[in-house]
C-alpha cells in the first residue's frame, strides 16, 4: 500500500466519519467568533510549492487603532483554545490531504516567510509532502525549540516507512488525549522562528 493511497483512503474514512462534528464546530465557530468558519492561508507544501491550508478559524481579527492586528493572545478565543487544544482546528486539513497538497503524516507545514530563514539541510524538509501530524508534533509539538523541531522534521525525511507513520499516528491520538504542547510556555500559540543563528 503506498503512502498516497493510504492517504487517501484514511483522509476520506475520517472526513465521512467526523462530518457531523465538522457541521457542529462549523456552526459554533460561525456563532460564537463571527466572521468567516475557515481560516485559509499560503504555506508551502512538497519542494516549497505554495498552497491554500485550511483550519477552523480560532482567532478574531481584532485590530488596533493603526489597523494593525492584535497579539495572538488577545485574539484567541475561548472556543479557539478549546478547538487548538483537542485538534479539532486541524480536521478541515483533510481536504487538504484529499487534494494531495498534504499528507497524513509529515513535517508541518510553516510559514512561507520562514524559507529564506532555514539553512540548507533545515530546507531538506521540503524533500517530503508536508502533513497534519510529524515526528516533531508527538515529541513535543509547539512546546520544543525551533532548532530541535527543524532536526526532528528532517530526520523524519531521512527515516520516513509505514510502520514509523504508523506510530506517529497512535502517538498523535495519546497527544491529543493530553492535550499538551500546543503552545510554548508563556505564548498564546508559538514564537515566530527567526533563524538558527539568531
Amino acid at each position: 500500500m503506498t503512502k498516497r493511497f493510504f492517504d487517501i483512503l484514511i483522509a476520506f474514512l475520517a472526513l465521512l466519519a467526523f462530518l457531523p462534528v465538522i457541521a457542529v464546530v462549523g456552526l459554533c465557530v460561525r456563532c460564537v467568533q463571527g466572521g468567516d468558519i475557515l481560516f485559509r492561508q499560503i504555506r508551502p507544501g512538497l519542494s516549497g510549492v505554495p498552497f491554500v491550508l485550511y483550519k477552523f478559524q480560532t482567532m478574531t481579527q481584532e485590530t488596533d487603532g493603526n489597523g494593525e492586528l492584535l497579539t495572538d493572545e488577545a485574539r484567541l478565543t475561548p472556543l479557539g483554545a478549546f478547538l487548538r487544544r483537542i485538534s479539532l482546528d486541524e480536521l478541515p486539513q483533510l481536504y487538504n490531504v484529499l487534494k494531495g497538497e498534504l499528507s497524513l503524516v509529515g513535517p508541518r507545514p510553516l510559514l512561507m516567510e520562514y524559507l529564506p530563514l532555514y539553512t540548507r539541510e533545515q530546507s531538506r524538509r521540503h524533500e517530503v509532502r508536508p502533513g497534519i501530524t510529524g515526528w516533531a508534533q508527538v515529541n513535543g509539538r509547539n512546546a520544543i525549540d525551533w532548532d530541535s523541531r527543524l532536526n526532528m522534521d528532517v530526520w523524519y525525511v531521512d527515516h520516513q516507512s509505514f510502520w514509523l507513520d504508523m506510530k506517529i499516528l497512535l502517538l498523535t491520538i495519546t497527544q491529543v488525549i493530553k492535550g499538551t504542547g500546543v503552545n510554548q510556555p508563556g505564548l498564546a500559540t508559538v514564537e515566530k522562528f527567526r533563524g538558527s543563528n539568531h
